[in-house]
């Protein structure tokens, strides 16, 4: 179950959503399955990723991204696909990414819980 969110937090993020292209995980899925495969980059906690997260994904957590993004993907034309948790870390990073000049930034909403919740794999480490 998602945690419980303050009031102010989520209006920042309502208004962060309504800036940003979001995806569902079954838009990712047709476009995985037709051979598009867009960068997905994980935002959450060191400790979240090295646990588990979804195949294919790198990992700049939403503490460094804006430090990191420019030396990782510096065309500011990438696509990449964010996600967290939830949606909400995401949406926020990719809000700043779009601030800094990217122009195809899009949040998967519902983030990691909607992928596990769905059975779908994840790359585990022991």
């Amino acid at each position: 179950m998602a945690p419980k969110h303050s009031p102010r937090f989520e209006k920042l993020c309502a208004e962060a959503r309504a800036k940003v292209p979001e995806c569902t995980i079954d838009d990712l899925l047709r476009r995985h399955s037709a051979g598009d495969k867009p960068t997905l980059v994980d935002v959450r906690e060191d400790g979240e990723f090295a646990r588990d997260h979804l195949p294919g994904a790198t990992h700049m957590g939403k503490g460094v991204i804006e430090r990191d993004v420019e030396q990782a993907y510096p065309a500011l034309d990438t696509e990449l696909v964010l996600y967290c948790g939830g949606g909400y870390r995401s949406a926020l990073a990719a809000e700043n990414l779009m601030r800094m000049g990217y122009t195809n930034i899009i949040s998967l909403a519902g983030g990691y819980r909607a992928w596990k919740d769905r059975g779908l794999p994840l790359l585990t480490h022991s």
